[in-house]
């Protein structure tokens, strides 16, 4: 029988000189976002997920959401009591504060711009992803300039 798990987490970015800048965490085996496994009183609200997640993973505490983006993923992998499928709902925030306190999960992390950040960017879905996030957000911030 497969066991089924649900996460949440988050394209944090923050605006530098007009720049947009990624925020990426390393773990052991690849780059990646925030995120973290759904907890029962978060069921149905992904956003109070993202939240404690982004505060336990990163320090930050500021996050603003964008509306109109959600990206959801899906994979298999094998755990100790056998195959899991997760999933994963991502949505977009911004931040304005730009110091990072990282968790004991994670190895260290970068504010990328696009191009590096796709380039860290191993995991396929996750490249693809980023790119969705990328068009969505400069198509939002022109409509918010006009």
């Amino acid at each position: 029988m497969v066991k089924h798990e649900k996460s949440a987490g988050a394209i944090i970015f923050r605006i530098d000189n007009n720049k947009i800048f990624y925020l990426l965490l390393k773990y052991p085996t690849y780059w990646g976002f925030v995120k973290g496994a759904i907890e029962k009183e978060e069921e149905g609200n992904e956003k109070k997920t993202i939240i404690r997640e982004a505060k336990e993973e990163s320090g930050l505490k500021d996050l603003k959401f964008i509306a109109g983006f959600e990206e959801k993923m899906g994979w298999f992998f094998r755990a100790e009591e056998g195959l899991v499928r997760k999933e994963a709902v991502y949505l977009l925030a911004e931040t304005k504060n730009k110091q990072i306190k990282i968790s004991e999960e994670h190895e260290d992390y970068k504010w990328c711009e696009f191009e590096e950040a796709q380039k860290l960017q191993r995991i396929k879905q996750n490249k693809k992803m980023l790119e969705k996030a990328d068009n969505f957000l400069k198509e939002h911030l022109k409509q918010r300039t006009l």
